[in-house]
């Protein structure tokens, strides 16, 4: 079912300043950015995973609200799938509680949906089905 880590989201309040040490200090490059739903969001590439930096665009939106209480840092783990449909139904089978009832779409179209931190240990469990081209 789990594939492998697709990425591990951070939640950041600047975008270019986060980008810039990922980039500059730590040697990572940016496959991709994008604004979506509300945010500013940047993939670095690192071996067959990525790391997804998160910058609300917005001072109530999930990621600033998640910064007010916790600061910035990682945010959620994301797995790839090859169905999330059958992914959710193995979670509802085994007592998972979702956030996400149904895949929505996520950043590069992917198909994505969430598990609730409360069911899962205290993680925010993302899954990840990617769709076309634009997701490595």
């Amino acid at each position: 079912m789990l594939k492998q880590i697709d990425h591990i989201g951070i939640a950041v309040k600047n975008l270019d300043e986060t980008v810039a040490f990922y980039r500059d200090v730590m040697g990572l490059e940016v496959s991709a950015t994008e604004e979506f739903n509300g945010m500013k969001i940047a993939f670095l590439r690192i071996g067959e995973s990525e790391l997804e930096l998160l910058e609300d665009l917005t001072a109530d939106g999930a990621i600033a609200r998640y910064i007010a209480k916790r600061g910035e840092g990682i945010q959620h783990v994301a797995f790839r799938v090859d169905n999330i449909e059958q992914a959710l139904d193995d979670m509802r089978a085994k007592g998972v509680t979702r956030i996400d009832e149904k895949p929505r779409r996520g950043a590069r179209h992917a198909k994505v949906a969430f598990l609730h931190p409360k069911s899962t240990k205290g993680a925010l469990i993302e899954f990840v089905e990617p769709q076309g081209p634009s997701h490595p």
